[in-house]
């Protein structure tokens, strides 16, 4: 995926008929927490044979949905990058007019969960927000930026200075979240963001789908830094 040039009508199908194989819908899927997985765990996931997983791997690698890293004599399948996963996750857009019913159905993962490797959910929206009201996050024309004041309420959290001076160098992206229906921050600041608050024992790993649930001395801490959850 690039966002170099707009999509013609073509390009635009050849989209459409990747996702349109429910097999290759649920390799990306399982892609989405920013995991590489070898061959064999994409097929058991999509409920395939090697063969045919092999074929949609293919074909997911050649329309740049998927990029591929071989170590030895395996290889490991992950999205392409942050773009295809922005992309994936605003395709769910148009079914979530029903947001009772998602939460009732996952509550955990709509409360917090990974966006490729950022935080989303309503935590993710609650962060986004906050900060931007506050100034600590800003919109420039070249993606969000995290603001001094920011960075030194999260070293006195507790974040080590190596981290919280890099966040000042990323750039973040907007990124429309599929539940809420508001901003949620992606790109490297967002990754870095997530990255942190998993470091620091704020949010932990779900063993069952990409929810993420906050600890908590977590919220507390979020809390702290004016990012509460309704």
């Amino acid at each position: 995926m690039n966002d170099a040039a707009p999509l013609n009508r073509y390009q635009l199908a050849e989209l459409g008929s990747l996702l349109a194989e429910p097999a290759r819908a649920a390799m990306l899927l399982v892609l989405m927490d920013g995991s590489a997985r070898p061959a064999g765990e994409l097929a058991q996931a999509a409920g395939v044979g090697a063969a045919t997983a092999s074929a949609h791997l293919k074909r997911l690698l050649d329309g740049g949905l998927l990029g591929v890293h071989a170590q030895g004599r395996h290889r490991y399948y992950r999205l392409a990058d942050d773009d295809v996963a922005a992309w994936l996750e605003t395709m769910a857009l148009p079914r979530a007019a029903r947001p009772l019913r998602i939460a009732a159905t996952d509550p955990a993962l709509c409360r917090a969960r990974t966006c490729y490797r950022h935080l989303a959910g309503e935590l993710g929206v609650a962060l986004c927000a906050a900060w931007l009201e506050s100034g600590w996050l800003q919109s420039r024309g070249d993606g969000l930026r995290l603001q001094p004041l920011a960075v030194d309420a999260l070293r006195q959290a507790g974040w080590p200075l190596p981290v919280t001076e890099r966040l000042l160098r990323l750039r973040g992206r907007a990124c429309l979240d599929w539940t809420e229906r508001r901003l949620h921050v992606g790109g490297p600041l967002g990754v870095a963001l997530t990255d942190a608050m998993l470091d620091a024992d704020w949010l932990r790993r779900s063993r069952d789908s990409r929810a993420l649930l906050p600890s908590m001395a977590g919220l507390h801490q979020l809390t702290e830094l004016g990012v509460c959850l309704k």
